[in-house]
């Protein structure tokens, strides 16, 4: 899996990632520690808002970035991302009041929508081999799950030195070094954007080819599915150790841990399972996976906590972090094949703004269950949640799903260049070939029985 770093642009831009992570890790920590001060006992209350006011900005601020993708280089793009991130972080050790802590996560959340997803469409163009791209994402999803277990780690050994305002330098270094990396990568020169209309039809069109294309709207049921368990898992984690298990506060970073450590896991291990079996053969399977251990996981909190079912919730944190990954790594497989090349900044922006908005509804939903009708019921109901969301996917996603689709145009006159290899027939053209939606196919057509394919 580590071949694709001999690729020197692709080497530098996953180490920007990762040193941008470790910094947004240390800020995290830092926010937590500034928002006590500020707000003492009231803080879950505003880290929960700020959480709330992250996933807002992420939804909102992502397709119009995609949009804008395609008038502004790429490179320049990310980098003045970092570095509206290192500025933003460079003012936090100066906040002193709660509205101030939502301007500042709300202003750093905006630049990362704009960041990740063009950063995440530049990779397909750099790996264009099927094999290093999706060895690229693996690499991408371990670098997510190291970061969660380093950044804490090495925010704890710096605080044993320095006051914690000083984490935030190390944020502003990471977001600084990032910006430096992606300057000193060579990228290829993206494909010329044909759409036309202005500024929201483009900042739309991703949304609208999720809404066309069949495999995108079962991602986007995956993606349910995958908050639906995250959910729990990153919300109800303290509680389920401290007030039902009676755990020590190190066993929430133990329990956090397996849930990391099973995503790894399966992060490692997809490259060789992907060039076996299909997309659709992985993340389905998977997607049943977590309603299964949340239905195993409601059980368990009904019942009193014991040394064995400490050890199954364990394991049970461990499964869903390998389905999580399992269902999520190749999900950018999923997107390359569905969007032409200038379309894919468009297309990962609408990903990622979707996917966040079904993060933003399981979020509160399991902060509120757990609240109010306790840790068996949330499980059980974000559980019922991911089932009709995997149901739902595997019935929006065609179980042959051919590349290749014959199809007829009607619209399109004769002569035009798409129509090359078209024959006259029906009242129409008809030819085939990779199909996506784009400006010259609006809707999806049914596959031709005579043309059959593996799916991808």
């Amino acid at each position: 899996m580590l071949s694709v770093l001999r690729n020197r642009t692709y080497r530098h831009l996953f180490t920007a990632q990762v040193v941008a992570l470790v910094g947004t890790g240390l800020a995290t920590v830092a926010l937590s520690l500034l928002a006590y001060d500020i707000a003492g006992a009231h803080a879950s209350a505003v880290l929960g808002t700020a959480l709330a006011i992250k996933m807002v900005a992420y939804v909102a601020i992502a397709p119009v970035a995609g949009a804008l993708s395609g008038r502004i280089p790429r490179r320049a793009l990310m980098v003045a991302m970092d570095l509206t991130r290192a500025g933003v972080a460079l003012t936090l050790p100066f906040v002193t009041q709660v509205w101030q802590i939502y301007l500042t996560v709300f202003l750093l959340q905006a630049a990362s929508a704009a960041f990740t997803p063009t950063f995440q469409a530049t990779i397909p163009e750099v790996l264009p081999a099927e094999r290093d791209y999706t060895q690229a994402l693996s690499m991408s999803r371990l670098a997510y799950d190291l970061e969660s277990l380093f950044s804490p780690a090495l925010a704890a050994l710096l605080l044993t030195a320095v006051p914690y305002d000083w984490l935030f330098t190390g944020t502003t270094a990471g977001y600084l070094g990032s910006a430096a990396l992606v300057v000193s990568a060579v990228l290829p020169k993206p494909a010329p954007v044909e759409r036309t209309g202005g500024l929201y039809a483009k900042a739309v069109f991703g949304s609208r080819l999720f809404w066309a294309t069949p495999r995108l709207r079962a991602l986007l049921a995956l993606d349910l599915a995958v908050a639906a368990a995250g959910a729990i898992v990153f919300v109800n984690t303290v509680v389920v150790v401290r007030d039902h298990f009676h755990r020590p506060a190190g066993a929430v970073s133990l329990a956090l841990g397996a849930y990391g450590a099973g995503s790894m896991l399966a992060a490692v291990l997809l490259p060789r399972v992907l060039v076996r079996m299909s997309d659709r053969a992985v993340m389905l399977p998977a997607a049943f996976i977590l309603p299964a251990v949340l239905a195993g996981v409601a059980a368990l909190t009904a019942g009193a906590g014991s040394a064995w079912s400490w050890a199954a919730l364990l394991a049970a944190w461990a499964l869903i972090g390998a389905a999580c990954s399992a269902v999520l790594t190749p999900g950018g497989r999923v997107v390359r094949r569905s969007a032409a090349d200038e379309d894919l900044p468009a297309a990962f922006a609408a990903q990622f703004s979707l996917s966040h908005s079904c993060w933003l509804l399981t979020y509160p939903l399991a902060g509120w269950l757990a609240a109010g009708a306790g840790l068996p019921v949330t499980a059980a109901v974000l559980g019922a949640v991911a089932l009709a969301a995997a149901t739902g996917a595997t019935v929006l996603w065609p179980a042959g799903d051919p590349a290749r689709l014959d199809h007829l145009h009607t619209e399109l006159p004769a002569g035009h260049p798409h129509l090359a290899d078209a024959h006259h027939a029906d009242g129409g053209w008809h030819h085939g070939h990779h199909y996506v939606i784009d400006q010259h196919h609006r809707t999806w057509p049914r596959p031709a029985p005579s043309r059959p394919a593996a799916a991808r």
